[in-house]
């Protein structure tokens, strides 16, 4: 696949075996953070709108390193979905998705990985011409067993799951044909963040892209 820093990824789910989930509490560490990803082999995060800096964690990122691919999640709302597409946000996630969310966010252009956990919620999204989700929350809602099921029923819907995926279990969802990626927050714990412990989280993310090999 190809893209450059100004358009979005042809397709989220093959950038990365892992996408990191991140919560940004300090502006200050977005663009360090990211640069320690970038240094570990990964070309994309998502931060997640939990916090007041994340917006501006976003604009930062986008800013300053292009190398990487940022994106928003926890979008819950069309609000959330157009700040975040004027923050410089290149796709957007969300842990689940009513009919006037995923049309925000397919109206911004984006790409997007609506959330979804039933098989419902998956025919609904493909209904808005998306089939490429996010499966959350994964170790919940039926873990890698439940998404192998969905491979013969909906053989066209892809996955990134989310949600209690360790370094120990990633491989038996990334071992799955409608699995592209999984979303994890191991790769920036929230101590190594705040002490500024960049060293750890290039370490990790080198540990989380060699996951599996990409071809």
């Amino acid at each position: 696949m190809s893209s450059t820093p100004e358009s979005p990824p042809e397709s989220l789910l093959d950038l990365t075996p892992v996408i990191p989930v991140v919560v940004v509490d300090d502006v200050a560490h977005a663009v360090p953070l990211a640069r320690a990803l970038v240094a570990g082999g990964v070309p994309v995060i998502e931060l997640t709108l939990r916090t007041p800096a994340a917006l501006d964690a976003i604009r930062a990122i986008a800013g300053e390193v292009p190398e990487i691919i940022v994106g928003a999640g926890t979008v819950l709302s069309p609000g959330h979905a157009k700040r975040a597409y004027d923050a410089g946000a290149r796709f957007l996630v969300s842990p689940g998705a009513t009919p006037g969310l995923l049309a925000a966010m397919v109206d911004t252009g984006l790409p997007c990985l609506p959330g979804t956990a039933t098989v419902s919620e998956v025919l609904a999204a493909r209904e808005a011409g998306l089939t490429e989700l996010k499966f959350f929350p994964a170790e919940a809602s039926g873990g890698a067993a439940y998404l192998s099921a969905l491979a013969s029923v909906v053989p066209d819907a892809r996955f990134c799951p989310t949600g209690g995926i360790t370094p120990a279990t990633a491989a038996s969802y990334l071992a799955l044909p409608n699995v592209g990626c999984v979303g994890g927050s191991w790769l920036t714990p929230k101590d190594a963040v705040a002490a500024g412990d960049w060293e750890l989280i290039t370490e990790l993310a080198r540990d989380a892209a060699a996951l599996v090999s990409r071809t």
